[in-house]
């Protein structure tokens, strides 16, 4: 009757997107992938370090206590930490992409307009409208994470850190340069650059095929895994992609007692031990707190007098420079990084760079040199800044698929909690005691290290889960 039947062994023969990305394995398409999403990390990078460079130049155009100066900060971590978990839903209901491409529109326009701020109100509020936009390019995370073969994860991850670094010290070195001349409004304008350039190379990047999978579509996700197998000089595995449609962006999964423990045990330290680092660093040299041994003129100006505050005590150059050289510890120490991944794993890796962290954040107090303390500054930024990749990775590999982007965007949103205290301990506090405002940063590193033991699973070279895990 005309009737044809394939009993070829491929006409029964299935495959996962999990299966699909270890069979194309690493290719160009990755190399792309990773450069364009990387570059995502400089623009967040610039819109969060730009609040420790400009923090001298507003507290001296507008008279500002200390408090006013941290609320900056914490407002930026407030716009971020509700658009997080707002984001986070969108992309498993709508897809990754929409989100991430979004989030580089909404936070370059507002960061423009906060160049022309005309009060200290209207600055807070369009800040807070960058730190919303900056949350949505966070999910580029994901957005990576789910390309990348399992193997290869521990290895590129945390080489991303380029990126970020670059992002650091691209914001000092425009302070460097266009501060003193043009002053921060300028900077501003000028630090948008990137984030217009990323937009028109975004069209490069397909969704997620995770996600088109998780949605139903799976049409969509074969054409893109089709599309990197040609880019990669590979192809997909013999037979059909199967997979079966999963409830998306479900908020259940995160009452998940595995889950609740990830989110809250390692993302609010990871965030406020980071950002603890940065801030105390940039209020350390613009107010002069170091105990420096053999300080210059320009080290000798303090903040807080007996009749008074100094408003105006502008970064000088080898301020600019010391802040540089620590950015560079984001990325000096990122072998040791890979090393310990790949050979201890995530939890045993948190465990000694949180431990090394706590350590260091209690040295900064010692009196020594200005160039131990630049080496004491470079140390510190390299374990918190490895600390958070770390967790970063392992987040992306403990949710499954369905929640993915709901559950990071739910940890970077609950980690903006440490980002928010963080700036009232080491902008307002510090100001009293330096012993007293670094001594919370140790404590948390070191008990966060004694809780990672309560973490649920070890994700190290296990593929990404498509399912919610059963406890």
């Amino acid at each position: 009757f005309g009737i044809r039947i394939d009993l070829s062994p491929a006409a029964d023969q299935t495959f996962t997107v999990e299966d699909a990305v270890e069979t194309i394995g690493f290719g160009r398409f990755h190399i792309l992938l990773f450069v364009i999403m990387g570059s995502s990390n400089i623009v967040e990078a610039m819109e969060i370090m730009l609040l420790a460079v400009v923090s001298p130049e507003i507290r001296c155009e507008w008279r500002l206590d200390d408090w006013q100066v941290a609320l900056v900060s914490t407002m930026v971590f407030l716009g971020f930490m509700v658009c997080g978990v707002l984001g986070g839903y969108v992309a498993d209901r709508y897809g990754r992409w929409k989100v991430v491409c979004g989030g580089f529109i909404w936070s370059a326009y507002f960061s423009l307009l906060t160049s022309f701020a005309p009060s200290y109100g209207w600055f807070i509020f369009l800040r807070s409208m960058v730190g919303c936009g900056v949350a949505g390019v966070s999910q580029g995370f994901v957005l990576k994470t789910e390309f990348i073969p399992a193997k290869h994860r521990a290895f590129l991850l945390p080489l991303a850190t380029i990126f970020w670094m670059t992002g650091s010290m691209l914001i000092i070195i425009l302070g460097m340069l266009v501060v003193p001349t043009l002053g921060w409004r300028w900077m501003i304008r000028i630090s948008v650059t990137p984030s217009v350039v990323l937009i028109f190379l975004f069209k490069f990047i397909p969704e997620s095929a995770r996600y088109n999978v998780s949605a139903g579509n799976v049409d969509a996700a074969v054409q893109t895994l089709q599309q990197i197998a040609r880019m990669n000089r590979s192809s997909l595995p013999a037979g059909r992609l199967v997979e079966p449609a999963t409830e998306r962006g479900s908020w259940r999964i995160l009452l998940n007692s595995s889950f609740r423990r990830t989110s809250i045990l390692l993302w609010f330290v990871a965030s406020f031990s980071y950002y603890g680092s940065v801030l105390s660093s940039s209020e350390l040299l613009e107010k002069n707190l170091l105990c420096v041994t053999n300080p210059d003129r320009e080290h000798q100006v303090k903040h807080r007098h007996e009749d008074g505050l100094c408003y105006c005590i502008p970064f000088a150059f080898d301020d600019y420079q010391t802040l540089l050289i620590s950015c560079l510890g984001e990325i000096a120490l990122v072998p040791l990084n890979i090393g310990l991944l790949n050979v201890f794993g995530r939890k045993m890796s948190l465990t000694v760079l949180q431990l090394m962290a706590a350590i260091f954040f209690m040295l900064v107090n010692i009196c020594t040199t200005m160039f131990g303390f630049t080496v004491l500054l470079f140390l510190l930024r390299s374990l918190v800044s490895m600390n958070f990749n770390v967790v970063y990775i392992y987040t992306a590999e403990v949710y499954p698929t369905a929640a993915r982007s709901l559950g990071m965007g739910f940890c970077t949103s609950f980690s903006r909690i440490g980002g928010m205290i963080a700036p009232f301990i080491a902008q307002v506090l510090m100001s009293r005691s330096v012993f007293l405002a670094l001594s919370p940063f140790s404590v948390a590193c070191l008990l966060c290290a004694l809780g990672n033991f309560l973490l649920p699973i070890e994700t190290r070279g296990r593929a990404l889960l498509r399912k919610q895990i059963k406890t």
